[in-house]
This record gives structure tokens, C-alpha cells and sequence, in this order.
């Protein structure tokens, strides 16, 4: 950091990656702010600025010892221990300034402060810092890859929860198995699901995972609350009472597919809707996914022009792109987030969808558009796979929903990330 980018910096104030504090500041209040920078997205904290003017008093004892005192703090006081880096600039008055930078792809979180004896967890949120409660601290573990929230038990359920007979269709016709268990075989059909992290133990029995609940349970919403999309078509450009059309769309992620694939011909001759195909099998009962999907299609709009004696009609959006928007938010949201669902919203310009939680383990949206692939919920995500909903090469953003709106209308969608949620925007 240069001597003008330190000015700028302190210029602009304290804000979710800066943070400014006098030397005389105590190591326990030291590393907590520097553990809520590495369970957040690093920054820097600057030694030698009043945090509450913004005034340059610089530091107060000498450049080495600040610097060795600093390392001592990362060292001891912090859970796992960590380097910092250090940097000492001279302003034209002769005050010194530190600057104590903390690495955004901090690996081992969450990352705990010892606080009077005592190890705790802290966050950043806006300009403060506080203690994390214990959702936060569940999404950190999460975010390090240390727990995997989609294969937990959901309590107060059982295996009668799960639908049988629709992941007895996945089993043979999505997965092409021949040795699946007759349904009254309860101990077979237990053993397969434990196998396949759709049961797991807990409370003496074998219940359902969040994941397994979410793909195959006959009405997820009981238990999961943050499950499902809700979807709503606006006549302007911003949010209003007067809808055109709602929907609470609740039940299992996954469709019920007849047996047996159909030739193009096929499908031809029974007029079958290539929506209502998926790897070349009729969708019998749509899931989630596809019923968000066919919102969409009833309320995005279709232009329609002549070319010469011909009249061409075009939807707002390419169904691609819709999709893989709706597949990312259902397999990559932050379930951890249990208030609150996904938002589905249609406007006069342009369709949004809004996925609780941050993007997962490190991805970045610039990383994200070049075809980075990393899952939070890596259950959710494999089946959804087996389906075809997900894409092998992980390019599924970069090819299905920049690719196809460039293509479709040469338009660029928005991918937007801030401290709760992560939207996809696709324009008209």
C-alpha cells in the first residue's frame, strides 16, 4: 500500500473491510477485530487512526515493537493462529501508521479470538464487530468445507417423509438400476438410502437429510421452511400489491419421468413440448425446478414480428438461461438461512432471482462467469446432475446464462452479491 492509497483509505472511513484503531488498543480487542476480518472477507486494520474521527495520531511506540506485538496477537490469541501482513508508512509529519492486512481466502474458518480465558467466534457486519450467534457460526464451518449442512438430520421426521415411489423412479429410470428394492422391503429400501446420504442417524432411527428432504420429500416445507421458491409476476418495474400472477411453488426439487427415451421423431409425432422433456424422457409430474420454469414461461411475454410473409415469435428470456438461474439457486443457496426462500420476481424489464446466502466456499462472481465450479450442498447438487439439470463441465453460468441472453437479445445479465443474498438479473 502506497502512502496516497493509506490517505485514501483513511479518507473514506472505517467500513466492512476497513477498520481503524490507536496502537493503545488491547490485544483482546486487537484479535477480536482480526478474526472477524478472516471469518468475513479480510480487510485491514489500521494502527494509529482515532476510530472515531478518522484523525491520524499515529503510533505510539516503535515501528518493530508494533510490529512484533501484532504478530504476537495473531500468534497467540487467535485460534487457528495465522500471519498477518505488516506494513508501516511514515506520514509527512512524521507520525507512523500501521496496517495489519488480513487475507480474504483465509481457508480455516471460523476463526476464534480468546476473549478473558476464553475462545469466541466473531463477525463482521457493517462497520462493527460482534459475536457470532450460532446459525453464523454453522455457515463458517459450512464455508470451510468442515460441515456439510445438506447431509444433516432434519428432526422431527422420518422415512415416511421421503416419497418412495419417486426415488424409486429415479433409482431405475434416472440412474438405470435393476436391483432396487420392493417397496415393502423397509429394511432394504433403509440401508440403500443410508448408503446414498438420504437417511442418516439420529434419535435412535433413520431420518431424512436436509438434502434428501429437499429432492424427494412429500412436502419439504413441513420441516424446511426455507424450502421452495416463491414467484410473482409485477405489471411495472418494481415490486407492487397488484400482481399479475403468484405462485408458492413447494415440494420436491425433482420431477417424476416416464420410462423409456423418445426419438426426435417421437416426440414430434406426440407434439411434446420440449419443456416438458428432460434427457429425453416426458416429465410425468414436474418438480420445483421445472414448475418455476413454467411460471416463468406464462408470465415473461413474447414479441412477435413479420420476416417478409412470416411471423416469428420470440419470449423475453431463453428458457436455458431461466433454468440454470433457477437450478443455481435451489442447489447452491444457503439453507442454513431458514427464514426465508427463494424469490422468483417477473417486472415489465427483466426477471430476478434471489438465492439466500452468500456465494459458497471462496467463489466470487468474476470466478462464477469463468466457469469456477464449487457447491455448498454438494448432495443437492450431484442428483441434480443425474437428472441433467446441472452442467458436467461446471460452464453452466458462463455458457447457459451469459451465453444465452448475449445470444438471445445481447444483453449482459447481473450477478450480484452482497452480505445476504446472491441475484441473478436477467434483462428484457
Amino acid at each position: 500500500m502506497t502512502r496516497t492509497e493509506l490517505l485514501e483509505l483513511v479518507r473514506n472511513g472505517e467500513n466492512s473491510q476497513t477498520e481503524f484503531k490507536e496502537d493503545a488498543v488491547s490485544a483482546e480487542k486487537l484479535a477480536r477485530e482480526m478474526s472477524a476480518l478472516l471469518n468475513f472477507e479480510g480487510g485491514h486494520i489500521v494502527l494509529g487512526v482515532e476510530d472515531r474521527t478518522g484523525s491520524i495520531v499515529g503510533l505510539s511506540r516503535g515501528r518493530e515493537q508494533t510490529e512484533e506485538w501484532v504478530m504476537n496477537v495473531a500468534r497467540d490469541r487467535i485460534r487457528p493462529g495465522f500471519i498477518p501482513s505488516w506494513q508501516c508508512i511514515e506520514i509527512d509529519d512524521g507520525k507512523l501508521v500501521g496496517i495489519i492486512g488480513v487475507s480474504p481466502d483465509s481457508p480455516d474458518k471460523p476463526y476464534k479470538a480468546r476473549l478473558k480465558g476464553s475462545w469466541a467466534t466473531f463477525v463482521r457486519v457493517g462497520t462493527t464487530t460482534r459475536e457470532a450467534t450460532r446459525e453464523e457460526e454453522g455457515r463458517l464451518y459450512q464455508a470451510a468445507r468442515v460441515m456439510r449442512y445438506d447431509i444433516r438430520p432434519v428432526l422431527g421426521t422420518s422415512g415416511q417423509d421421503l416419497d418412495l415411489l419417486l426415488l424409486d423412479n429415479y433409482l431405475r429410470v434416472v440412474q438405470g438400476l435393476v436391483d432396487v428394492p420392493d417397496m415393502e422391503d423397509a429394511q432394504g429400501w433403509e440401508r440403500l438410502l443410508r448408503n446414498l446420504d438420504i437417511l442418516v442417524n439420529s434419535q435412535g432411527g433413520a431420518v431424512p437429510t436436509v438434502a434428501g428432504l429437499l429432492l424427494f420429500g412429500y412436502t419439504p416445507n413441513r420441516r424446511l421452511p426455507q424450502a421452495g421458491i416463491t414467484a410473482a409476476a409485477f405489471k411495472t418495474d418494481d415490486k407492487d400489491y397488484d400482481t399479475e400472477d403468484e405462485e408458492l411453488i413447494r415440494g420436491p426439487l425433482v420431477p417424476r419421468l416416464a420410462e423409456g427415451r423418445l426419438s426426435p421423431q417421437q416426440l414430434a409425432a406426440r407434439r411434446v413440448s420440449p419443456r416438458r422433456m428432460l434427457q429425453g424422457r416426458i416429465i410425468v409430474e414436474p418438480g420445483v425446478i421445472d414448475r418455476a420454469v413454467d411460471f416463468v414461461q406464462r408470465n415473461m411475454g413474447v414479441d412477435a414480428w413479420l420476416e417478409g410473409a412470416r411471423r416469428v415469435r420470440k419470449g423475453a428470456f431463453p428458457l436455458d438461461a431461466v433454468r440454470e438461474a433457477v437450478v443455481n439457486a435451489v442447489a447452491h443457496r444457503d439453507y442454513t438461512l431458514a427464514t426465508t426462500d427463494i424469490e422468483l420476481s417477473l417486472y415489465s424489464d427483466r426477471m430476478e432471482i434471489v438465492s439466500p446466502g452468500r456465494l459458497p466456499n471462496g467463489v466470487t462472481v468474476a470466478k462464477m462467469a469463468e466457469g469456477v465450479r464449487a457447491a455448498r450442498n454438494e448432495l443437492v447438487k450431484e442428483i441434480l446432475r443425474d437428472y441433467g439439470y446441472v452442467d458436467h463441465q461446471g460452464m453452466g453460468v458462463r455458457k447457459r446464462i451469459i451465453g444465452s441472453m448475449r445470444a438471445h437479445n445481447g444483453t449482459d445479465p447481473d450477478l450480484i452479491e452482497n452480505d445476504s443474498r446472491f441475484t441473478v438479473r436477467l434483462w428484457k
